[in-house]
């Protein structure tokens, strides 16, 4: 028997602390006055945030100035269902974090969506590309299960704008262009990361390029987004 019980408390140790070592990041919190509180917006939380009990209701989408300012909570994507693009098009926003890290004690991303397709149902498929206030960036979808291009943490980029100091400003420009057969994210102006269309509508990942664009935000993040729009390039007569 003694032989038994070293390594069943070592096992039962690992159980404990496997959690915190696989996740690597803290626990989503609830955000006090939480919801969506801009008419005509949506949301939903990813499965695993499902399965932990959290909702929309424990993010805060809210109107400030022209553009809204983002308090999660859960991870959350957030999208009005009459924006909807197709063809070559660029959806872009200005992200700024007041205070980087402010909410966490490691860096988490916020980005654009798009070719969102059956959002809020377990058959969604979208893509994003996000930013963090230490220089990295990701490319990552649904569809509907996760999937990742450039990594489990993403890379870094010189265009990423970085943090001075944890609880200080950042400012990131993302933007997410279809153009042709190609699928560009730029961040403050220069394209990061680019992919033929034909590599991202295909099983697993995307339905299409075209569908409904909106906003991603990691959890325990707070971020003012500006300047949220779609270009679509000048038919010429």
């Amino acid at each position: 028997m003694r032989r038994l019980r070293r390594p069943l408390l070592v096992a039962a140790s690992l159980a404990l602390v496997a959690p915190g070592i696989t996740r690597g990041q803290d626990a989503a919190r609830a955000v006090t006055g939480g919801g969506i509180l801009v008419s005509g917006w949506t949301g939903k939380v990813d499965a695993r945030e499902e399965k932990a009990g959290q909702t929309v209701a424990n993010a805060k989408f809210a109107a400030e100035g022209n553009g809204f300012r983002v308090t999660t909570g859960p991870a959350v994507t957030y999208w009005n269902p009459a924006n909807r693009a197709a063809g070559d098009y660029t959806v872009k926003a200005t992200f700024t974090e007041p205070k980087y890290m402010g909410l966490n004690n490691h860096p988490h991303p916020y980005g654009i969506v798009i070719a969102g397709n059956d959002l809020g149902t377990e058959q969604q498929s979208y893509l994003y590309c996000a930013a963090y206030g230490n220089g990295n960036f990701i490319v990552r979808g649904f569809g509907p299960a996760p999937f990742q291009l450039n990594g489990g943490h993403g890379e870094a980029n010189a265009a990423v704008h970085k943090a001075s100091a944890a609880g200080e400003p950042v400012t990131q420009e993302i933007a997410v262009s279809v153009r042709g057969d190609r699928v560009d994210c730029a961040v403050n102006g220069t394209v990061v990361a680019s992919y033929p269309a034909s590599e991202l509508v295909t099983t697993g990942r995307l339905k299409s390029t075209d569908g409904v664009y909106g906003l991603r935000f990691a959890h325990n993040t707070e971020a003012v987004v500006t300047g949220f729009t779609v270009t679509r390039p000048v038919t010429k007569r």
